[in-house]
């Protein structure tokens, strides 16, 4: 498991949920990965941060953040 995750991984990792499930609805609902990661990614643009530590996010973000890498094949596991 990656100890830290970029802002960078965090878009594309959004980018890769949002194209395998689009929103939905009237409202444009986002599936459960990327609503999991809009808010750390939201978090750090706001607070100006490139990296946020693997721990600092709860499960559902980390398995969607996990899971993307692992469906993505080795360009996504670039440190």
């Amino acid at each position: 498991m990656t100890s830290t995750f970029t802002i960078a991984d965090l878009e594309t990792a959004i980018n890769y949920w949002r194209s395998k499930s689009p929103s939905r609805g009237e409202e444009l609902a986002l599936c459960p990965e990327a609503s999991a990661l809009a808010e750390p990614y939201a978090l750090m643009i706001v607070q100006h941060v490139r990296e946020i530590p693997a721990d600092s996010l709860d499960a559902v973000a980390l398995e969607a953040l996990e899971s993307w890498r692992q469906q993505s094949g080795p360009e996504a596991a670039q440190p």
